[in-house]
């Protein structure tokens, strides 16, 4: 009897490009897992760190890594080795700033009385009137003491007040900064256009002067001319607009930085 020829089964599999396709549908899928798992938060874990930052006030402080270009000037409490981490309660936080408010508020108070016992002891409480404010200590000259009217040359007989003002100013390292100040009347002249110009050039005077005399350093001074902005009374008579015309030394708080615009 003839043998029957089977035909041979030729089982070649999947094709060779399921394999790559499945693999890649593997790493897409290891891929989001990883993402989901990374995306679980140990609420233990989280809380036990937000409660010690908490604690320690991490959040209220906690300095750039990056350092600046022009970083601003520390402030007052930092410069003396406190920053907020080091304290253990809020509330003592609080305290120390309120001590550090009340050691500011004495050197304003300790450099007010240093000025009127120095206005007092050289008799000059009639023509130079000082005030306290948030700022510092502020000087007044009336206008008729220093210059002429629309004028912003120091007349001689305005130098002994300048010189005595320059004597105060070398006992206290305070930052000074010089504002003119003029009433409601226009001015219009070849050097001095409008009001803003007179009352800037009468600061610049008084700081010439300072400096030039007193040899100090040029960089403790600024200037601002306020032209008629800022009258201490209303311009309606006479004898407010003599009060108007005034120039005002500000002889600045220890902790105010010099570049300030204050």
């Amino acid at each position: 009897m003839k043998r029957r020829n089977l035909k041979k089964r030729n089982d070649k599999g999947a094709p060779k490009w399921m394999v790559t396709y499945s693999d890649m549908v593997t790493l897409i899928l290891v891929f989001f897992i990883l993402l989901f798992s990374m995306s679980q938060i140990d609420l233990v874990k989280f809380e036990a760190i937000s409660e010690s930052f908490k604690n320690r006030m991490v959040l209220d402080f906690f300095p750039s890594a990056v350092p600046l270009d022009h970083p601003t000037e520390s402030p007052s409490h930092l410069e003396k080795g406190k920053t907020l981490n080091e304290f253990k309660d809020p509330s003592d936080a609080k305290k120390f700033f309120e001590e550090d408010h009340k050691t500011e508020e004495d050197k304003l108070n300790a450099l007010m009385e240093e000025v009127e016992e120095y206005l007092d002891a050289n008799e000059l409480n009639n023509v130079i009137s000082a005030n306290r404010t948030e700022r510092g200590v502020v000087l007044v000259l009336q206008e008729m003491i220093l210059f002429d009217p629309g004028e912003a040359i120091v007349l001689p007989s305005g130098e002994p007040f300048l010189n005595k003002i320059g004597v105060l100013l070398n006992k206290v390292p305070n930052v000074v900064k010089v504002e003119g100040h003029t009433d409601t009347r226009p001015m219009s002249s070849f050097r001095y256009p409008s009001n803003w110009e007179l009352s800037g050039a009468r600061a610049s005077s008084v700081i010439r002067y300072l400096v030039n005399e007193f040899q100090f350093d040029p960089a403790r001074f600024s200037l601002a001319g306020y032209g008629e902005t800022r009258p201490l009374v209303p311009n309606d008579t006479e004898e407010n607009m003599k009060q108007n015309r005034r120039v005002e030394i500000v002889i600045m708080d220890a902790d105010t930085p010099e570049l300030s615009d204050n």
